[in-house]
């Protein structure tokens, strides 16, 4: 067991003759490493990505709220009155009256060959 510990710290597995099988094991060893490596650190972007996009549709959500809030104070009769009587434009004390019209009622076929 001394012998085959000592071996493997001299690396002589590294330049016996058989060695090429090993050497083969080993770059294999290595690109499956640097894979791993790679695959690990394009996921960790994704993440970091999907972070950054959560916390700005976060942002973007409020400013919505903010946004339709104000909407809703302009659109409030309140503040369209206010804004109308500083262009000296008063509310009507007269109340509007609904204006009905009254399509022509269209001939039928029959109507239409006997006239």
């Amino acid at each position: 067991m001394k012998k085959g510990v000592y071996g493997i710290l001299k690396a002589r597995f590294l330049v016996n003759e058989d060695a090429t099988k090993n050497w083969r094991f080993i770059l294999y060893l290595l690109l499956l490493a640097m894979l791993m490596i790679a695959n690990t650190h394009r996921y960790e972007q994704k993440v970091f990505k999907i972070a950054e996009l959560t916390n700005e549709v976060k942002e973007l959500r409020s400013v919505f709220v903010d946004k339709r809030s104000e909407l809703m104070k302009l659109k409030m009769e309140s503040t369209v009155s206010q804004k109308m009587i500083e262009r000296n434009i008063f509310p009507s004390s007269v109340p509007p009256k609904k204006i009905k019209v009254k399509k022509p009622k269209e001939k039928t076929f029959f109507e239409k060959i006997w006239q």
